[in-house]
């Protein structure tokens, strides 16, 4: 992805927190976190139970995540079905914070949680 600007970033706006915005109101849990790179909202991945992060792309028409995750710097457009393995550099934490569990949050996955997986 070009370090230009690019439909559906914007740089300059920070994550919406630590964990996602709709698993966290709900009490759920999520594997993995997406960070919307238009308006900072974080949400769980295609693999987590909810899939808030799709879920908020077609709500807001918002194009492109960027993994939340610590060492991973991806983007994923999910307009054309593309991977990026990097892209402008966004404000705020790159990450959730390194030692919050996976899956998350501590407390509130279940025993069986792989079974609520999407594969």
């Amino acid at each position: 992805m070009s370090e230009s600007a690019v439909r559906g970033v914007d740089p300059s706006v920070p994550p919406s927190g630590d964990g996602c915005v709709e698993c966290d109101e709900a009490g759920g849990w999520w594997f993995h976190l997406r960070r919307c790179a238009q308006c900072g909202h974080v949400g769980c991945c295609d693999s987590s139970p909810a899939q808030h992060a799709t879920a908020h792309f077609k709500a807001t028409g918002h194009p492109v995540v960027r993994s939340f995750e610590p060492g991973e710097a991806w983007f994923w457009s999910y307009e054309t079905s593309e991977m990026y393995e990097s892209g402008p550099e966004l404000a705020g934490a790159v990450s959730h914070p390194v030692g919050q569990a996976v899956p998350g949050p501590s407390g509130r996955v279940p025993e069986d949680w792989v079974k609520g997986l999407h594969r």
